[in-house]
């Protein structure tokens, strides 16, 4: 096309070709028809409907104009021309559009769907920006013409009534995040949640469109920014506790309600760092095995009061396996006695009676682990592979080998036994974006549910957990973990998952040391921020046991991951 400019080609001022045109069909179309006369005998007027030709032609002709840089002509095809030229023209100037290509697709009835590719300018910066959007084509009442109706939406979709559009450095949308009370979050009093405002502004944020470091923002007339309100589930109560928790030190925290699986507390420390309450891949330690207790009691292979020896040593796969400094519980205990002292022998021991694939299948199918997780932000939903070999399943009965998980994972489990049900963690509705949670594929057995509910008041009553979780009120229950990692002289993984009555919470202080003394009080700090009995208690129908005879009532002896014999973990 020569600066003259000549539409027959259909190729803009830019180069970018928009489409073929054919404006004979709009020429001397007949608007309107007389027949017939009306009550009072005057002759009645009847809008000729659209033909597929006319909507066609009109709409070629309208986008190839705008794509052209020709507002006035574009607009004079629509039904309100002012409005139409004056967005138009702010199109290229406002949007920092250097060129455009429009590509209409086949119309569908009135409407026509067509694809937008433009290059725009922020600053310095050029990059491409697409999308799509659909214009409708009218009969004019008066002049019977053809014509595009106009409305913002048609420059772009999420234009509204005297909106424009601005292009300028990335800088992210706004975005206002509520509380699950619909009060505004503030970052500078939850620091924790900087990182979850981002992740929430760049899936939720009025954002027109995104390309590398170019943005392009949705401005109102009165020129404020137009900023996308988001609720989340976060409790302000808990989350001060959380971010008080974690404080000063390299750790992460989550809560969760097991009732619903909403998000209630998520907390990160040191600010800027990993976010390791949400996208953690870290071995669990000892607290796999409330997943592992499951799925032998779901299996039948043990029960809580059921006699389960608890020997020295464990020999599983060529390899001799043993507890954190060989210690044994007496002949004659049961299985929540060596859930509650953490007995590393007692879970590998049963590794026999397994079936490959076993141990990922409980996890998966029961307690959502490795299912697509629908939170509102970016999370790593945990990952128990089925083993490899007869040293690996041993490994990963106990949380450690190839067996990944988090803080919300961690919480997730707690929350799944106080439930007797998987309800997947979220942050912020999934409906708001049309995603569906994931939902496990069956649920464990009532009476499983049950027993675990015991075993884990149990530990926090006399086992390795009744040191943090002594004085707490309502229906309670813990499961500490300490995981090795790297060499010999490394400091473990802290972890530790708790519940009480409708909450549950999980804690990892990596490179600390065990569990119950590291993870433990930041959970229990959170457990004990929340109101008492918040939610219903879940009635359990076994009886609580008491300590095997000769062992201490609580603390960390029995903490310890088996491993191979020469290294011993919790």
């Amino acid at each position: 096309m020569s600066n003259g400019g000549s539409r027959s080609d259909g190729i803009g001022r830019w180069g970018w070709r928009a489409g073929a045109l054919g404006m004979a069909g709009m020429v001397g179309v007949a608007g309107a028809a007389l027949s017939g006369c009306g009550s009072g005998g005057e002759r009645e007027q009847r809008v000729q409907p659209l033909g597929a030709g006319e909507i066609r032609t009109v709409a070629d002709a309208f986008l190839a104009d705008w794509a052209a840089g020709r507002p006035a002509r574009a607009a004079a095809l629509t039904d309100d021309p002012v409005a139409a030229k004056a967005a138009l023209a702010g199109y290229a100037s406002g949007a920092g559009v250097l060129r455009v290509a429009i590509a209409p697709a086949a119309p569908r009835g009135r409407e026509v769907p067509y694809a937008v590719t433009a290059q725009v300018r922020g600053g310095d910066a050029k990059a491409p920006w697409t999308y799509d959007s659909r214009l409708t084509v009218v009969r004019d009442a008066k002049s019977g013409k053809a014509l595009v109706h106009w409305t913002p939406s048609v420059l772009h979709p999420k234009l509204q009534a005297g909106e424009r559009l601005r292009t300028g450095a990335a800088q992210g949308p706004p975005v206002r995040l509520l509380d699950r009370t619909g009060a505004e979050l503030d970052t500078a009093a939850f620091p924790s949640l900087s990182t979850i405002a981002v992740n929430v502004r760049n899936r939720y944020g009025l954002r027109a469109g995104v390309s590398g470091p170019v943005e392009i923002w949705v401005v109102p007339a009165k020129g404020a920014k137009r900023a996308a309100t988001v609720r989340t589930t976060i409790d302000p109560v808990l989350q001060r506790a959380a971010e008080q928790q974690v404080a000063g030190r390299y750790a992460a925290l989550v809560a969760v309600r097991p009732s619903t699986g909403e998000i209630m507390a998520v907390a990160n420390s040191p600010q800027g760092g990993q976010d390791l309450a949400l996208r953690a891949e870290l071995a669990p330690g000892s607290t796999m095995k409330v997943i592992t207790a499951s799925l032998l009691l779901d299996k039948g292979l043990t029960a809580s009061t059921r006699e389960h020896p608890c020997p020295q040593f464990a020999a599983y796969g060529g390899w001799r396996f043993h507890n954190v400094d060989n210690f044994a519980l007496p002949e004659g205990s049961t299985f929540t006695q060596s859930f509650a002292r953490s007995c590393n022998t007692a879970f590998i021991g049963m590794a026999p009676k397994l079936k490959e694939g076993d141990l990922h299948r409980q996890a998966h199918d029961v307690f959502g682990i490795g299912l697509r997780w629908e939170a509102g932000v970016p999370t790593f939903d945990g990952d128990v592979p089925a083993a490899s070999s007869d040293t690996a399943l041993a490994s990963e009965l106990i949380g450690q080998g190839e067996v990944r998980m988090n803080p919300m994972t961690m919480a997730s489990v707690s929350a799944t036994v106080k439930a007797g049900v998987f309800r997947q963690p979220y942050l912020v509705a999934p409906g708001l974006d049309g995603s569906t949670p994931a939902k496990a594929p069956r649920a464990m057995k009532p009476s499983t549910a049950a027993q675990l509910r015991t075993m884990m008041k149990e530990t926090a009553t006399w086992g390795t957990a009744a040191g943090v979780m002594g004085g707490l009120k309502g229906d309670v229950g813990a499961k500490t973990g300490t995981a090795e990692v790297g060499g010999p002289d490394d400091k473990p993984n802290a972890w530790f998952t708790a519940y009480r009555d409708d909450l549950a919470a999980a804690a990892l202080v990596p490179s600390s040391g065990h569990g119950g003394t590291y993870a433990g009080p930041l959970v229990r700090g959170v457990l004990a921020a929340a109101p008492d009995a918040p939610g219903p208690k879940t009635p359990d129908k076994t009886t609580p046991e008491e300590p095997a005879s000769g062992e201490p009532a609580s603390g960390e002896g029995g903490e310890g991951e088996a491993a191979p014999e020469e290294a011993a973990a919790d």
